[in-house]
This record gives C-alpha cells, structure tokens and sequence, in this order.
C-alpha cells in the first residue's frame, strides 16, 4: 500500500470503530424502543448493519497489521502494482479502460469512476510487465479471449 491508501483505509477504520459504531448503536435503539423485536424490520435492518460494519472492522484490522507501506515506483519502465494503466481492446483506441493495478481494497480509497483489479486478476496478469504500445491476451469471466494494448501507466499517487 502507498502511505495515502494506508492513511485512508486507517481513518475508515477509526470512522467505524468511533462514530460509526454508536450511529448503528442509535439505531439500534431507537429501533428497540418500537417495540416487538420479532417483527420489527428496522431493528433487524440495524442489526445487520451492524454485523456488516463489524466484518470491516475485522478486515481493515487484518489488513493493517499486514500491509508492506511502500511507494509506487518512480522508475516507469513497465507496468507493475501501484499504476494507473490505460489500455486499449483489440486495436480500437476509442474502446479504452483506465484502472488501478492493486489491492481490491484500494477501491474505497480512488476516484469511484477507477476500477481496482488486483495483479493475480486476469487482467491484471496480462498487463503486468508490459510496456506503452506492447499487446497481450487474456481470458475473461466467460472465458472469451480479449486482446489488450497498453496505452499509458503512471505511478498512481490517489
């Protein structure tokens, strides 16, 4: 992770086990003070929020303590983790893609129109390595070959 993706994904983090965890507690209470638990939709909604937000917690934790802070690489040489790349399909520059090659849990920290594919994804596999101009081949989810071209890449700085 870049030092802004850690810093991003730690004040979610903090968000969630702060202000975020007494918001579902309100609502949590208030849906309490309706009544009938069993049949009480807002509540149960609550609830479930709540395990949804706790499961974060869990997985940024997790994350946290394992990720490797690191910069993306200055030396652009060829397209590698932490680059916004650019890439063409079959020849037509009209038909193009810009993503983030990176950790899918980057995805809460980017533009909301950038796509985040991790470097072990197909596509992601495919474009590692590669350099402006070069072409490569990969299968996508209904097992239909696409061929892809790399317009651009950039370190990513968020």
């Amino acid at each position: 992770l870049t030092q802004d993706a850690f810093d991003k994904l730690s004040a979610e983090l903090e968000y969630l086990k702060g202000e975020g965890r007494q918001a579902v507690s309100r609502k949590i209470a208030q849906a309490r003070e309706e009544g009938d638990l069993s049949e009480n939709g807002g509540y149960h909604a609550a609830r479930e929020e709540q395990g949804h937000q706790e499961a974060r917690i869990r997985t940024l934790e997790a994350m946290l303590r394992q990720a490797h802070i690191g910069e993306p690489p200055e030396d652009c040489q060829a397209v590698a983790p932490g680059m916004k790349v650019t890439v063409c399909y079959d020849g037509d520059e009209d038909d193009t893609d810009t993503f983030l090659l990176g950790s899918r849990e980057l995805k809460g920290t980017t533009d909301a129109a950038l796509d985040v594919y991790s470097p072990q994804s197909p596509l992601g596999a495919a474009v590692m390595g590669l350099r402006t101009g070069e072409t490569a081949t990969y299968q996508g989810p209904t097992g239909a070959e696409f061929e892809i071209t790399v317009l651009a890449f950039e370190p990513f700085t968020g």
